[in-house]
């Protein structure tokens, strides 16, 4: 079989392997886990825009060097920048990467994403709006946005509100890790397969004259398992958070639990209790209002509404909590946090109003995505 490896002389960061008729790309920062950064963003646009132009080119594989897929964007790099004053830089970087999402989104080619390894945040956003997301016995999934003071974006309003029930509640405010058995269980992944057999996979897909879904899918279930859940695992306590998470507000949620931990001995509700009482209470605020409005808005509607909040969160001028998470969790990893405003009920709805409003500046406005013909391909494989 025909097969080169390109690597654009200015830029290792993403390996583009050309084959017969599909096009191999690999996430190249294995050393800060695959992190998203400006530049890797720009060439993935600039890849899977000329990928989809191209005839000859059936489908498209993505997939991770090292022990990540990809661990989201470069939030150390962000926070250097609204340090040094440069907001404008993150928020364009938001942009950027918002733009290549809808891009994925609207894919006129499948997209295979293997996701072996860490998948969090950003890394979230280039393979979960992709038709097929395989994980295996090594994937971690995490949205761990409101930790560090932000909240889980990259369409994670349009991809988690799509999963049933109140787990996709839970998952945004939790910051809660998912094996690749969980993933499957829930939706996010279509396809669980063993990493011993990624290789054999990659070379059958490779092999495919053929842009049908249902053809690839056949191949990747040549290769697929059903993996057992574990007996800690939050997919078995969906009667609980289906009951507590469906709760009109965060304060409604953690009460509604604190009443589950007296009448239940399961260590999983007090420790839940206890990472939503470390997260941001700004953060949690804003996901819950967001997941909310995903349920009934289309992915480019999703992409707009985020990337207006992630411009407030750059600019800090309601609250400084994203620096701060960074701060204390990345940078000098004290793991205590000075969130301000410190608690869940100093915060009004006027303040999570603000992250929702648009974008007002003389200098950057709106998020313009281009014209796709294409409709979203998003689906859920396990409802």
């Amino acid at each position: 079989m025909a097969s080169s490896i390109t690597i654009w002389p200015d830029d290792q960061q993403v390996v583009v392997e050309e084959k017969l008729f599909a096009r191999i790309l690999t996430l190249n920062r294995p050393r800060k886990l695959n992190s998203l950064s400006y530049q890797m963003i720009s060439r993935l646009f600039e890849v899977l825009s000329a990928c989809e132009a191209d005839s000859n080119i059936k489908l498209v594989i993505v997939k991770g060097k090292g022990k990540a897929f990809c661990a989201g964007a470069d939030v150390v790099a962000l926070v250097r920048d609204i340090n040094e004053g440069n907001w404008r830089l993150s928020a364009q970087l938001f942009r950027k990467e918002l733009t290549l999402i809808y891009l994925l989104a609207t894919y006129c080619k499948p997209q295979v994403s293997i996701l072996n390894g860490i998948v969090m945040g950003g890394g979230a956003g280039v393979s979960m709006h992709g038709r097929f997301r395989v994980a295996t016995e090594n994937s971690v999934f995490a949205m761990p946005e409101t930790a560090l003071g932000h909240f889980p974006d990259v369409g994670a309003s349009y991809f988690l509100s799509r999963l049933s029930g109140f787990f996709r509640e839970y998952l945004g405010l939790t910051g809660s890790r998912l094996d690749g058995a969980e993933m499957l269980a829930c939706g996010l992944a279509t396809h669980f397969v063993p990493s011993t057999r990624l290789c054999l996979l990659e070379e059958a897909l490779c092999k495919v004259d053929s842009s049908d879904p249902a053809i690839i899918s056949g191949i990747i279930d040549k290769y697929s398992q059903q993996p057992n859940l574990k007996d800690k695992s939050s997919y078995l306590r969906l009667n609980v958070i289906d009951k507590c998470f469906s709760q009109r507000t965060v304060e409604q949620i953690i009460s509604s639990l604190e009443r589950e931990a007296i009448n239940k001995a399961d260590d999983w509700i007090p420790a839940t209790i206890q990472t939503l009482k470390k997260a941001s209470p700004t953060s949690l605020k804003i996901w819950l209002r967001s997941i909310r409005e995903g349920r009934l808005q289309g992915i480019g509607q999703c992409l707009v509404r985020e990337y207006r909040m992630a411009f407030s969160v750059m600019q800090g001028q309601v609250s400084k909590d994203f620096v701060e998470g960074c701060r204390a969790l990345l940078l000098d990893k004290d793991k205590n946090p000075k969130w301000q405003p410190s608690k869940l009920e100093l915060i009004s709805e006027s303040m999570v109003d603000r992250y929702f409003s648009k974008v007002d500046d003389e200098e950057w406005g709106e998020l313009k995505l281009p014209a796709r013909s294409n409709l979203p391909v998003y689906a859920i494989s396990k409802l």
